[in-house]
């Protein structure tokens, strides 16, 4: 057989056994509600997407950390990778028909839900509420740095807030953002001071760090 046919067959053999790394998947749906959409994907690796449509052109990308990523994937790992369903089956309000995935190779599991009474469950919610109000509050911040000046400081202050309740994911994605605003003497004096604030927090971070319910 020809040397660089050989070679090349060999790369295509690997390459369709390589195993493939597991993803956690979650959507909400809840009509009314802003976004009515939400949509997150997290990689093994800590590579996390949100999407605000499920045709989203412009989808957030962001670095979770491995503490961050593992919390994850160890709490679907308590709820057997979603075999099982958790819906509650309780007569409650209607609170968004959410999702929970996991995908490794050909092996995918889902669950759908409105409410459910499992603890676990109830924690990887929460966390998976998290990253996205995370993304939000980096959509209303990079909103205001480029089209809102004067809205910058409030953008600041929600920020602050989610961080004061341990309720930031993946915090250095806002470090460019951050330091663009400390830099620039045209936003509001109080909006650098609070930027410089958060960004040393981020960059300085207490050691607790683990986000609390």
């Amino acid at each position: 057989m020809n040397r660089h046919l050989h070679l090349a067959l060999l790369v295509l053999l690997l390459s369709t056994v390589a195993p493939a790394a597991p993803r956690l998947f979650y959507s909400k749906y809840f009509k009314g509600s802003v976004p009515e959409f939400t949509q997150i994907t997290v990689e093994r690796s800590g590579q996390a997407t949100y999407q605000e449509a499920k045709d989203d052109d412009n989808p957030i990308h962001a670095q979770m950390t491995d503490a961050e990523t593992q919390e994850l994937f160890d709490l679907a790992e308590k709820l057997d990778r979603f075999q099982h369903p958790i819906e509650s089956g309780l007569k409650v309000a209607n609170m968004g028909t959410k999702t929970f995935r996991f995908e490794n190779g050909t092996e995918k599991h889902e669950v759908q839900f409105n409410y459910s009474t499992d603890t676990v469950a109830q924690a990887l919610l929460e966390r998976f509420e998290y990253i996205a109000e995370t993304e939000q509050d980096f959509i209303a911040l990079d909103r205001a740095v480029h089209y809102d000046k004067l809205g910058v400081n409030d953008a600041l202050l929600a920020l602050d807030i989610s961080m004061e309740h341990k309720r930031v994911v993946a915090a250095q994605q806002f470090l460019p953002l951050l330091d663009r605003i400390v830099k620039n003497e045209s936003f509001l004096h109080i909006a650098r001071e609070r930027a410089a604030a958060i960004a040393e927090a981020i960059r300085k971070p207490a050691p607790q760090e683990k986000a609390q319910p």
